[in-house]
C-alpha cells in the first residue's frame, strides 16, 4: 500500500557486532610493550634498594676499601709491580668490578625468592607484563644497583693515595662493567626462582659466586699459578670480566698476549649473555616454582 512506510532492512550476519573475546590464556591483553608497566616494576625495585642506600650501595664501598687497604699492605708495601703498575693500582679495578657483580646478583636474587618466601609473588605475576617486560625490569633494576655501587667503589678508591685509576680503552671499562654485571644479574634472577628459601640464596652465594669471585684474578695474574690451575681459571668466566675489565684502567691484561684476546674475550661474554637471557626468558615463561 502506497501509506505504507518501508521497514528497515534486517542487517546481515557480518554487520551484528560480535561479543568481545576474551584472549587466550597466558596471552597479553595489552599488545606492543608495556611501556608503563615496565617502568613502573623498575622504579619499584630500584626504589626498594635505594631507601637503604647505606647498606646496598656504600657499604659495599667501605668495605672494598678494606679490601684495598689490608692487601696493599700486606702485600704492596715493597713497592710490588704488576702488570707494569704498582700492586695497589693494579688490584683496584679487579675490586671494583667484583662488588658491582656481587650486587647485581645480590639485587637479582632477592625480590622474586622474597616474594614467595612472604607470598606476594602474584605482584610480580599478575600485572599484564610479559616474561621479557619483567625480566628487563627486575635485570635492569639489579644493573643499576651494580653501576652505582661501581661510582661508589671508584670514588672510595681515589681515597687511597697508591691509587692512580686512568682509563685507557673505555670501552673496555663499560663492556665488561655492563656484560659482568648482567651475567650475574641473570644468574641472580635464575637463583631466585629456583630457591625456595633464603639459605638457598645464601649457599649460592657463599659456595659458588664468592669463590669464583675471589679465585679469577682479582688480587694476582693467572701466570704466576701453576699450570693445572692456570687452565682452571681460563675456565672461569668471572676471570674474563675482571681481566677485561682491567685491562680497560691499564691497558694490559693476563687473558692473552694481545689485544685481540681481550676483544674475543668480550665477544664471547656477550654470547654467553644472550644465551643466559634466553634461558631465564624460557625459564620465567614456564612458570616454574613461580606458580605452583
Amino acid at each position: 500500500m502506497a501509506d505504507q512506510t518501508n521497514s528497515p532492512a534486517l542487517p546481515t550476519p557480518s554487520q551484528i557486532p560480535q561479543p568481545r573475546a576474551f584472549p587466550a590464556k597466558g596471552v597479553p591483553l595489552i599488545p606492543g610493550v608495556n611501556a608503563v608497566g615496565l617502568k613502573t616494576l623498575y622504579m619499584k625495585e630500584v626504589r626498594r634498594f635505594f631507601k637503604v642506600q647505606t647498606q646496598t650501595i656504600w657499604a659495599p664501598a667501605i668495605t672494598t676499601l678494606l679490601f684495598l687497604v689490608i692487601f696493599t699492605v700486606a702485600l704492596g708495601r715493597s713497592g710490588r709491580m704488576v702488570l707494569g703498575v704498582n700492586f695497589a693500582t693494579f688490584v683496584a679495578p679487579g675490586l671494583i668490578v667484583m662488588g658491582m657483580m656481587q650486587n647485581a646478583f645480590a639485587n637479582a636474587s632477592f625480590s622474586l625468592l622474597a616474594g614467595k618466601m612472604q607470598g606476594t609473588i602474584i605482584d610480580y605475576l599478575m600485572p599484564p607484563l610479559s616474561e621479557v617486560e619483567l625480566m628487563i625490569a627486575m635485570v635492569g633494576a639489579a644493573v643499576t644497583r651494580a653501576v652505582l655501587v661501581g661510582l661508589a667503589l671508584a670514588g672510595a678508591m681515589l681515597l687511597w693515595p697508591a691509587v692512580h685509576l686512568t682509563m685507557v680503552h673505555p670501552w673496555a671499562v663499560i663492556w665488561f662493567g655492563l656484560m659482568g654485571s648482567l651475567f650475574l644479574a641473570f644468574l641472580g634472577l635464575l637463583t631466585s626462582i629456583w630457591a625456595d628459601k633464603f639459605d638457598h640464596n645464601a649457599a649460592v652465594t657463599n659456595f659458588v659466586i664468592a669463590p669464583l669471585s675471589l679465585l679469577s684474578g682479582t688480587f694476582y695474574v693467572i701466570d704466576n699459578l701453576a699450570p693445572l690451575f692456570r687452565m682452571v681459571s681460563r675456565f672461569n668466566p668471572f676471570f674474563y670480566i675482571i681481566s677485561g675489565f682491567r685491562f680497560g684502567f691499564l691497558g694490559r691484561s693476563d687473558i692473552g698476549d694481545s689485544n685481540l684476546a681481550v676483544l674475543h674475550s668480550a665477544l664471547g661474554l656477550g654470547l654467553v649473555n644472550l644465551a643466559l637471557g634466553y634461558l631465564v626468558f624460557r625459564v620465567l615463561r614456564s612458570g616454574w616454582k613461580l606458580r605452583s
